[in-house]
């Protein structure tokens, strides 16, 4: 004989029944918009707290919200991870320069070149892991980057076409164009690399005073390759 069914306690209504995913709703996909920047984001920020080395597919992957399996449709590895954050880093230089260059006065290369350094020591400073990713070897393929090397080449090529043009225009005193490009690449790299490595305090430049001290460092490079005319429309 069955017993009669037990009825619910006074006051609490039964529970009702789960409903019961479907094959469509349990394989719908994790939905995050443009992973692949989220990603390449996360990864920018690893790098900005604690350097290169802090950067992790699997961090990357639990700073974007997503499971750690997730990122490995976009990067595959560590290796490619760091050559996207060494692309936008580069990028992210680049627009620095460009939006100095725009603020730049017409109609004087050797003032453009002026600009074109301070920024780059500018953005150097403000971002001292980012600029470690991108002049260094260390991190990953430059040759097998073609973003990188093609903004780089870039870059490269406006400073030639800056110098050229401020020969042409009888603001240099030297017409070894590339021995004053290599000699302007090495003031602003060794002077970013003295104050990522924290040697400037060593030589009494104390910190308030960093940004100012770039400047005059590209002023009196500026003055040792200017002709004679263009030093003198300068007074």
């Amino acid at each position: 004989m069955r017993r009669p069914a037990k009825s619910p306690p006074t006051g609490r209504r039964p529970a009702k029944p789960r409903p019961v995913a479907t094959r469509a709703q349990a394989a719908r996909p994790y939905h995050h918009g443009d992973l692949r920047r989220v990603l390449i984001d996360a990864a920018m920020q690893l790098v900005g707290e604690g350097g290169p080395e802090a950067v992790s597919v699997r961090e990357a992957a639990r700073r974007a919200g997503v499971s750690p399996g997730a990122p490995f449709r976009h990067f595959p590895s560590r290796d490619a991870l760091m050559n996207a954050v060494a692309e936008e880093a580069q990028r992210r230089f680049r627009a620095e320069i460009e939006a100095a260059l725009a603020e730049a006065p017409s109609g004087d290369p050797l003032g453009r070149f002026r600009y074109l350094g301070i920024a780059y020591l500018r953005w150097a400073m403000k971002n001292p892991t980012h600029f470690e990713i991108i002049s260094s070897r260390r991190f990953f393929d430059h040759d097998r980057s073609a973003g990188v090397s093609s903004d780089n080449a870039e870059l490269i090529g406006l400073t030639e076409r800056t110098l050229a043009e401020a020969f042409s225009a009888g603001q240099l005193a030297t017409r070894d164009l590339r021995q004053v490009q290599i000699a302007g690449r090495a003031l602003v790299y060794g002077f970013a690399r003295m104050h990522i490595d924290g040697h400037l305090p060593r030589w009494g430049v104390g910190d308030a005073e960093i940004e100012q001290m770039a400047a005059d460092i590209v002023d009196l490079f500026i003055t040792g390759i200017a002709s004679h005319a263009a030093t003198a429309a300068k007074v």
